[in-house]
């Protein structure tokens, strides 16, 4: 059987990065905790802190990636994609088992780690999409992660729908449509989900594709991505790259080769790259001279901002801190308000809360897709750091944690636009960020590290500090529920404090990050740096 060929940029990326957007949807599915924390607080009898630490389970199972992040550089996308329905199918089940009281009393801490399991299928959906099409598409990789973390920032918006009208707003349906729904999607679209060989050089006709999208998306939001291809099929591109075989020949070869990473391979364009590396020619040529003389035994170089790090490489490196904490404090905060965001709604007299999240998640989806634009644009255009965008973000959120903490019904769904676009856009910008600083052939467990900021905030900030609030301002009311601005201003004054210290750690990043984006992005596109001899 002769061997598949598969040409660079042609049409199976782009089935795959629409099967993708479905994925992301599924793998959202933690937004959904506000929908049914209430009724699990109701059903099991449980006061606030109780409910905010379950919350801390949800954001803990939906951010520990490290096994996915490591499993995508050994196995196969599809293989991810079932461990991650096999996860939401035990844990949403035993949930739905809880609420629905088919069995009675399960005990607190068995709930807790299954909401812990169900969420953590979304660490396995997100990192087996979002990996394969940043490494499908290396060149476009800020809208290409614009593109996905939105789907998931959209997720909530198209779960409340779904919880309001074919639900019928119950909890117990909704646990169980996630249980069985969600797993019957993944399972029938692992199969377009693999990795392509993509263009060896710049593509023009990628960014007309993109451009496309981004426009369709908002038109017809959830259909967008399915017209790619589509288009690609009746319209095919006249001019392709050079054929190239696929990651598919490794299965449907002869079976003897092994995958040599031709996606991370460095470009022709890396002997332009000007003098970021001038002062260090000089001394490589000397130790290359003793290597081949015998001299010297071949060490491996520390990797350069730009290349390739492994995760122990890029622990000791300031940036990858400096981003982490930055990451930290946005993500923390904000899913402070969104674990919390139904109690909110309550304390401030609001009827429907279901309106809060829709709000948020519409927004969040703006944030997310908007930001990977904008950034990609400014760092073609004019070397900008994607960073200086967390920096903005940062500095809106203070302005909307303040308008929380007003405690005042017309600036209650302002506020929640604003942190909603805000967070989209820090979740957005960190993706591309670290792929660029630290390389895309560890990019999994990287990202997956850079996410666990994400539950560490959902401890201290929401379990630890809202949570205790609450429930203290609940006791003085002499009631488990409390009401009025009082039940969480002192949370918001506190979370605006830490997105100021947020500002400045982004400020610093960004200082230090601009000359690798002014090497990287010098001539306008994305240019691969110089092997580190990995």
């Amino acid at each position: 059987m002769p061997k598949l060929v598969l040409k660079a940029g042609s049409r199976p990326p782009w089935v795959g990065l629409a099967a993708a957007v479905w994925v992301q949807i599924a793998a959202g599915n933690s937004y959904n905790f506000p929908l049914f924390s209430s009724e699990i607080k109701s059903v099991m009898g449980y006061n606030q802190q109780q409910i905010t630490i379950l919350g801390v389970a949800n954001d803990i199972g939906e951010s520990v990636g490290i096994l996915p992040g490591i499993a995508c550089n050994k196995f196969p996308p599809w293989s991810l994609l079932l461990v991650g329905t096999v996860l939401c199918f035990f844990g949403y089940g035993v949930l739905w088992l809880s609420v629905s009281q088919t069995v009675e009393n399960l005990p607190y801490w068995l709930l807790w780690i299954a909401l812990c399991i169900a969420t953590n299928s979304n660490a396995w959906f997100g990192t087996a999409v979002l990996v394969t099409n940043m490494r499908n598409f290396p060149l476009s990789r800020g809208t290409v992660a614009g593109i996905l973390k939105g789907y998931i920032g959209l997720s909530a918006a198209v779960y409340t729908v779904i919880y309001g009208t074919v639900l019928n707003s119950s909890s117990s349906k909704l646990l169980l449509f996630l249980a069985i729904g969600l797993p019957v999607l993944c399972l029938a679209l692992m199969y377009f989900i693999r990795a392509c060989t993509p263009a060896s050089g710049e593509d023009s006709s990628e960014h007309v594709h993109f451009l496309f999208t981004q426009v369709a998306i908002m038109v017809i939001l959830l259909m967008a991505p399915l017209a790619i291809p589509v288009k690609m099929t009746l319209f095919p591109a006249k001019k392709l790259s050079s054929a190239v075989n696929s990651s598919d020949n490794l299965v449907q070869g002869e079976g003897v080769a092994t995958q040599t990473s031709p996606l991370l391979t460095p470009s022709s364009s890396a002997t332009y790259l000007g003098s970021f590396y001038e002062n260090e020619e000089a001394s490589d040529v000397e130790t290359l001279l003793a290597v081949g003389e015998g001299a010297i035994k071949k060490k491996r170089r520390p990797p350069r901002r730009g290349e390739d790090f492994k995760l122990r490489e890029a622990l000791v490196k300031a940036d990858f801190w400096l981003l982490w904490f930055s990451y930290f404090l946005a993500v923390g905060t904000g899913v402070t308000v969104l674990n919390n965001l139904a109690q909110i709604g309550i304390a401030l007299g609001v009827d429907d809360t279901t309106l809060l999240l829709s709000l948020f998640s519409f927004c969040n989806f703006v944030g997310r897709l908007g930001s990977g634009v904008v950034s990609e644009h400014f760092v073609r255009s004019s070397t900008l750091p994607r960073t200086f965008w967390m920096i903005c973000a940062h500095l809106f959120m203070i302005v909307s944690f303040l308008l929380y903490a007003l405690g005042l019904s017309g600036t209650l769904y302002v506020a929640t636009a604003l942190l909603g676009i805000c967070y989209g856009v820090q979740y957005s910008i960190m993706v591309p960020t670290a792929s660029e600083i630290f390389g895309l052939r560890n990019f999994g467990i990287i990202y997956n590290s850079m996410a666990l900021g994400n539950p560490i905030g959902a401890v201290l900030f929401s379990a630890l500090l809202a949570g205790y609030i609450y429930d203290t301002e609940a006791a003085k009311q002499g009631s488990s529920t409390c009401l009025g601005p009082n039940c969480f201003r002192l949370t918001f004054l506190i979370l605006a404090g830490l997105s100021g210290l947020g500002t400045i750690v982004s400020i610093i990043l960004t200082i230090r990050v601009r000359p690798v984006y002014q090497m990287l992005y010098a001539g306008g596109s994305f240019r691969h740096p110089q092997s580190s001899n990995h």
